[in-house]
C-alpha cells in the first residue's frame, strides 16, 4: 500500500502542479471512514482555504476536473466539505497483489541499530515480567528487519550486580557450599538460586553482618578475587544457559551477550569517567549524604543528584550503563574481545580475553533500549551523559522503549500458592518481585499453556502421533503468550491472570492461529480432491485479467473490504516501529483474521461450483494467507499445520 499510494500521489501531485504548488509537498492521501464514500480521500482543499481564506467546498470543485481519468481509479467526486474522495479500481488494484514486484514498500533508515532487551538477572529464573521485555523487543527486531533494517540485538547481562552477590553470599554463608558442590548440581539450577536468593534477601534488612558481607563480596567480584569471582561467573553462566532455553520455547534469540565483568575488566568505566570528569559531567561530593561520592545533577530537577560512583569506589548500574552506550555508539574508541557461548555457532559474548574472529559489534546509528517504564529515570540519565559529552545526534537516538510492568491478580496468586494477608488482601493486583519470590516463573507458565494445548489437540486430533501434538501444544503455547504479550498498550499495566491468558478463544494468539490452519485445511482440502496446489494456482492463472466481474456486487464489496484492509499491513508495521506501540500490529491482525473468518463463512470455495468464481476466491485466500503469515511472523507467533 505504501507504494500504491506514493505512485498516486505523484501522478495527482502532476495534475495539480499546473494551479500551484504550494501545498504538494504536503499532499496526503487519507482512509475514508466507510467504504461508500471512497477508499481514499484528498484534504488539500482544506490547506488552500486556510491560505485564501475562500471555502474548501469551492476549492475542490475547482480543482477536480484536473484530476479526471487517472490510472486506477474509478470515480472521484467532492464530499462533505471539501474532501475529494477516490474510488479505486479494484480489479487492478486485485490483480496488483499478485503482479507487482516483490520487494517492500519502505527502506532502511540507519546503517546499524542496536535493540537492547530482555537482561534478566543472571541470579534466577526468568518471570512472566521478563516476557513481556522479550516479547517486545524481539517483535521490534522483527519488524526493523522487515522494514530492510540492519539490526544486531542484545542482552546485557549484569554478573558483577548485587543480586549476583546475593546468591554467592547465599552460596557461601547460607548452604557453605564451594565451586565444585555448584558444578555437581543437577536439578532447575535457576530455580535453585530463585529459593536461594529469596532467602538472602529477607536477611539482608535486619542483619549488619549480611549488608557488610554483601559489600565484601562484590569488592571481590568487581576485582576479580577468587574463589568468589569464579563462583559469580559458574553461577551466572548456568543461569544465562537457562535463560536462553526458556527464550528458545518463544523462538527469541540474540546476536550477543554483552558482560558486564567485560565493561569493567577492560576499563571502559574508566575511559567513560575520564570523559565526564574532564567534560565536569559529574563532581565529587566533599560533604553531606553523598560524601565521598562522584554524582551527576538531575538537568530537570538540580536538587536532585545521581550517584554514579559510590564512596567506596564501586560504580554504580547507571555509570557502566554509561560507558555501555558510548561503546553502542562507537564513541568510546575501545571495544570487547568476543568468543562464541558455550555450545552454539552464531550467539556471541564478551570477553577480557583475546579471542577469535568474530562479526563486527556495536557502532551503530540508534540504540533502542528495552527496559521497563520504572527506569525511566535512568535511562534519563545515561542520555543526560551523552549530552554533557557533547555527542547530541546519539542523545536524539538513544530510545528507552519503555513498558509498564506485569503484577498479578490475586486469583493468580492463589493459584501458585501465594498466601497475602492484611491490608494487602484488599489490593486488586501485586507487583512481581523476584527479590520476595513474588512471581510466576516463565517456564512454569509456558508449561501450563503447553499442557491446556495438549489437552485441547487430544480431543480435536486424537490421531496425531503423540511428538507431534506435543509439536502443536508448543507452538499453540508461544502464540498464546506472545499475543497476551503484545496485544496490550504498553503503558498499560498487565494484570495476569491465568484464566485470560490461557484463553484459546475471543482475541487471543490462538485464534490467529486457528485460522493460518483453517486456510492450510483449504488448500489441502483442494489439492486432495483432484485440485492444483497454491503454487499450481498462481503459475495457470491470468493474473492480469482476474474475472473480478464474475463475483456478484455483495461478494465485491465484502471481498474488497478484505483485500484493501490487508493492504495496509505495511502502515501498520512503520506505525508501530514509529510508536513503539505493538499493539496496533496485534489488533490489526486480529481484524484481519475476524473479517477473512466472516467472509469465507459466506463464500465457500471447494463447494463453489462457477469456476470463475471459484477462482477468484481461491487466489484471494492464497493472498490473504500471504499476508496473515507475514504478520504472525512480525510478532513471532508460529503457524501449526493442524490444531
Amino acid at each position: 500500500m505504501i507504494t500504491f499510494k506514493e505512485k498516486l500521489r505523484k501522478k495527482i501531485a502532476s495534475r495539480l502542479r499546473s494551479k500551484g504548488s504550494f501545498f504538494l509537498d504536503d499532499l496526503e492521501l487519507n482512509y475514508t471512514p466507510q467504504m461508500k464514500m471512497g477508499d481514499m480521500a484528498l484534504t488539500f482543499p482544506f490547506q488552500i482555504a486556510k491560505q485564501t481564506g475562500r471555502s474548501p467546498r469551492d476549492i475542490a470543485v475547482e480543482y477536480l476536473p484536473l484530476l479526471k481519468n487517472i490510472e486506477g481509479v474509478d470515480k472521484i467526486e467532492v464530499a462533505g466539505a471539501g474532501f475529494i474522495n477516490l474510488h479505486l479500481n479494484r480489479k487492478t488494484f486485485f490483480e496488483g497483489r499478485f503482479t507487482a514486484s516483490r520487494c517492500r514498500s519502505y527502506f532502511a533508515e540507519e546503517n546499524k541499530i542496536i535493540i537492547e532487551h530482555t537482561n534478566i538477572n543472571p541470579n534466577k529464573a526468568a518471570h512472566i515480567g521478563h516476557l513481556r521485555n522479550a516479547c517486545l523487543g524481539d517483535t521490534l527486531s522483527r519488524c526493523l528487519k522487515d522494514k530492510g533494517e540492519n539490526v544486531e540485538v542484545q542482552n546485557y547481562i549484569d554478573d558483577t550486580g548485587v543480586q549476583v552477590v546475593d546468591v554467592v553470599l547465599g552460596f557461601k554463608d547460607l548452604e557453605k557450599k564451594d565451586l565444585s558442590d555448584i558444578e555437581k548440581y543437577s536439578g532447575r539450577f535457576d530455580y535453585y538460586c530463585w529459593d536461594l536468593y529469596v532467602r538472602v534477601s529477607s536477611l539482608l534488612g535486619a542483619n549488619p553482618h549480611y549488608q557488610k558481607r554483601r559489600s565484601e563480596i562484590l569488592k571481590k567480584i568487581e576485582h576479580n578475587i577468587d574463589p568468589e569471582a569464579s563462583m559469580a561467573r559458574l553461577i551466572t553462566m548456568r543461569n544465562v544457559k537457562a535463560h536462553l532455553n526458556t527464550m528458545n520455547r518463544l523462538d527469541i534469540h540474540y546476536d550477543l551477550l554483552p558482560f558486564e565483568s567485560s565493561i569493567l575488566g577492560l576499563k571502559f568505566w574508566e575511559k567513560a569517567f575520564a570523559l565526564l570528569k574532564k567534560k565536569k559531567a559529574i563532581f565529587f561530593v566533599e560533604e553531606g549524604p553523598h560524601k565521598g561520592c562522584w554524582v551527576m545533577p538531575f538537568e530537570e530537577d538540580k536538587e536532585k543528584e545521581k550517584i554514579i560512583v559510590r564512596s567506596d569506589g564501586t560504580v554504580t548500574y547507571v555509570g557502566k550503563d554509561i560507558a555501555y552506550q558510548l561503546w553502542k555508539f562507537g564513541l568510546l574508541e575501545r571495544d570487547f574481545n568476543y568468543s562464541l557461548f558455550p555450545g552454539s555457532d552464531s550467539l556471541w559474548v564478551t570477553s577480557i580475553h583475546p579471542g577469535s574472529s568474530h562479526p563486527s559489534f556495536g557502532k551503530s546509528d540508534k540504540v533502542y533500549n528495552v527496559i521497563d517504564t520504572r527506569q525511566s529515570y535512568l535511562q534519563k540519565i545515561v542520555v543526560q551523559g551523552l549530552k554533557a559529552l557533547g555527542f547530541f545526534p546519539q542523545a536524539e537516538k538513544s530510545i528507552h522503549f519503555s513498558y509498564e510492568m506485569v503484577a498479578l491478580s490475586p486469583k493468580s496468586l492463589k493459584e501458585i500458592g501465594q498466601k497475602i494477608s492484611g491490608e494487602k488482601k484488599e489490593k486488586t493486583f501485586h507487583e512481581v518481585s523476584g527479590r520476595k519470590g513474588l512471581g510466576i516463573k516463565a517456564d512454569d507458565l509456558m508449561d501450563s499453556l503447553e499442557e491446556k494445548a495438549l489437552s485441547e489437540i487430544e480431543k480435536r486430533n486424537p490421531d496425531l502421533e503423540p511428538l507431534q501434538k506435543k509439536e502443536i501444544a508448543r507452538k499453540i503455547a508461544c502464540g498464546a503468550l506472545r499475543y497476551f504479550m503484545l496485544k496490550f498498550a504498553r503503558n498499560s499495566l498487565i494484570i495476569f491472570d491465568f484464566d485470560e491468558a490461557l484463553s484459546f478463544e475471543g482475541e487471543t494468539g490462538p485464534y490467529l492461529q486457528y485460522t493460518m490452519v483453517r486456510l492450510k485445511s483449504i488448500f489441502r482440502k483442494w489439492e486432495n480432491q483432484g485440485g492444483l496446489s497454491e503454487p499450481d494456482i498462481l503459475a495457470s492463472a491470468d493474473l492480469k485479467n482476474i474475472p473480478w466481474d464474475s463475483l456478484t456486487d455483495k461478494e465485491k464489496d465484502d471481498l474488497w473490504d478484505l483485500i484493501f484492509y490487508a493492504a495496509q499491513l505495511e502502515e501498520e508495521v512503520l506505525h508501530s516501529i514509529r510508536s513503539l506501540e505493538f499493539s496496533h500490529l496485534a489488533k490489526f491482525t486480529f481484524n484481519l483474521c475476524q473479517k477473512l473468518n466472516a467472509y469465507y463463512h459466506l463464500y465457500p470455495v471447494i463447494t463453489e461450483s462457477e469456476k470463475n468464481v471459484r477462482s477468484v476466491r481461491l487466489l484471494a485466500l492464497i493472498h490473504l494467507k500471504n499476508v496473515i503469515s507475514r504478520a504472525l511472523n512480525l510478532m513471532g507467533i508460529p503457524h501449526p499445520d493442524r490444531m
